[in-house]
């Protein structure tokens, strides 16, 4: 499981140290793609295959299903670690998130998440607004 969150900065090349304590866990090999609310998604191999399973699932006739799909695997890359534990951010992918130097990386469950530091400022700001909000809307889930 991730969790935490982590300040970090990206280099000129695009190269980002991941935390340690998400290295072990990530693997030799993950998938970053496009993620939610414009920050990027990390999956290790495992919980990928797993989503993979579920997504080949959704009706192929639904346009909201089939346009998902398109988006979330056109900007998936398999990365792996170098030496140092950096990763090199696919510049496709940079852009999509606005990471140009300062980022936030978070762990959420089986996912790291990687965000724009101001991005992830203006979020927590609007989330923790409406956090006691939306826990009293997750009782009606059962949590």
């Amino acid at each position: 499981m991730f969790m935490g969150e982590f300040l970090h900065t990206i280099d000129s090349k695009g190269r980002l140290i991941i935390p340690a304590k998400f290295r072990d866990a990530l693997g030799d090999k993950f998938i970053t793609t496009k993620g939610l609310d414009n920050c990027l998604f990390l999956y290790p191999e495992s919980e990928w295959l797993i989503l993979e399973e579920k997504l080949k699932k959704l009706p192929f006739s639904q346009p909201n299903a089939r346009s998902f799909v398109r988006f979330f695997y056109s900007g998936a890359a398999e990365c792996e670690f170098d030496k140092q534990g950096r990763i090199l951010l696919p510049a496709n992918l940079r852009e999509y998130a606005a990471l140009e130097k300062d980022v936030v990386v978070v762990g959420v469950m089986n996912r790291i998440e990687i965000w724009d530091s101001q991005r992830w400022n203006d979020y927590s700001t609007q989330a923790q607004n409406s956090y006691e909000q939306a826990a009293e809307s997750l009782v009606d889930l059962g949590i």
